[in-house]
């Protein structure tokens, strides 16, 4: 079992994750922010063990997670370039998480 599946939640739990993409022009470099939705997280080791997963993606500056425990919880990327929904989903399978992708 990955070590980011912790909490009493099994790594075969199915998570889900929704993305939004916005660009914001500061300064003279644009940075992307994304949000992504994911249900299942339910403590600091989680959001630790997600951050730490999706901070070694390329270009990303920076993660924030607004916790619900149990609930569904935002995440919010601020990146130098566009992430793809399937590399930001294995970010978060690494950290211990199955995700289920919505389709629009």
């Amino acid at each position: 079992m990955p070590s980011g599946a912790c909490c009493g939640n099994p790594a075969s739990t199915h998570h889900t994750i929704q993305l939004t993409t916005k660009e914001y022009a500061m300064g003279h470099t644009a940075t992307i922010q994304t949000n992504v939705s994911v249900s299942g997280m339910t403590c600091g080791h989680c959001v630790s063990a997600v951050s730490e997963e999706i901070e070694s993606l390329a270009g990303v500056e920076s993660v924030e997670i607004d916790l619900n425990s149990g609930g569904v919880s935002t995440v919010t990327i601020t990146s130098t370039q566009e992430l793809s929904p399937s590399e930001i989903g294995e970010a978060v399978a690494e950290a211990g998480y199955l995700v289920v992708a919505n389709q629009a």
